[in-house]
């Protein structure tokens, strides 16, 4: 049940940490001052280039619908738990997490609310979709809004990767990892990485890539029997 867990969680709660901390030594502050201020110019400049980049990219994609793969690790790198399922986005703000293995379970946005579904303890919570942004970054895919990333910062990895990470020091996860396949023609998402305050790594593969995934996939209805936790009115804290 804790690793079932886990997987749901590490799907759901992708909030970032601000990862580059400029230091100075103290003892020669007035001498270095003008350098750090220097220094943290040229990093704003080079995030806010790697962020319109990394908008610029995730514009082209308007939906997807691919099969994933997760793999979930402890901070000293011990394999926790698999997972595979579904994943459908489609903008704006339109999500279906499905995880079919090792249990079931059900995240879907409809640009209002966000639903977590667990079939095995018969128990639905939703949330406000607003609420939901701010911890989970994820959904900045699913989002055209500029006003969404004034919180993050971005930096670039590589061509075909990016990292975005939160000005909010007390994030509950550290990054989100972003890797693109290399394909000039078209824009694809092929892999997300979580890395949460914790030291647990979540590794996600996507593939398979299919066509528009059908609207039908981002309305949920709370089946009958079931226990409604409704948190619309509070912060998401998963």
């Amino acid at each position: 049940m804790f690793k079932k867990m886990k997987l749901l969680k590490s799907a759901a709660v992708i909030a970032t940490l601000f990862t580059s901390v400029l230091t100075s030594n103290t003892a020669i502050a007035d001498s270095t001052e003008p350098t750090s201020e220097i220094n943290a110019n040229a990093v704003t400049q080079e995030s806010d280039a790697s962020k319109a980049k990394l908008m610029a990219k995730l514009a082209k994609i308007e939906f997807f619908s691919a099969e994933f793969s997760q793999k979930i690790f402890d901070e000293t790198g011990n394999e926790l738990q698999q997972g595979s399922g579904l994943l459908s986005v489609s903008k704006p703000n339109l999500v279906n997490w499905q995880t079919t293995l090792p249990d079931e379970s059900l995240i879907v946005s409809d640009g209002s609310n966000l639903w977590f579904y667990d079939p095995f303890v018969e128990q639905v919570s939703v949330y406000s979709l607003a609420n939901a942004i701010a911890n989970t970054p994820i959904l900045l895919i699913t989002s055209n809004d500029e006003k969404l990333w004034r919180d993050y910062n971005v930096s670039q990895l590589a061509d075909n990767r990016y990292l975005i990470s939160a000005n909010n020091d007390n994030a509950r996860v550290k990054s989100l990892e972003l890797t693109f396949a290399e394909d000039i023609n078209n824009v694809e998402l092929s892999a997300f990485n979580i890395l949460d305050a914790t030291g647990q790594l979540s590794v996600i593969t996507l593939s398979n890539h299919n066509e528009k995934p059908d609207t039908s996939l981002f309305t949920f209805t709370v089946p009958e029997g079931v226990y409604l936790d409704d948190q619309r009115l509070s912060l998401i804290h998963i």
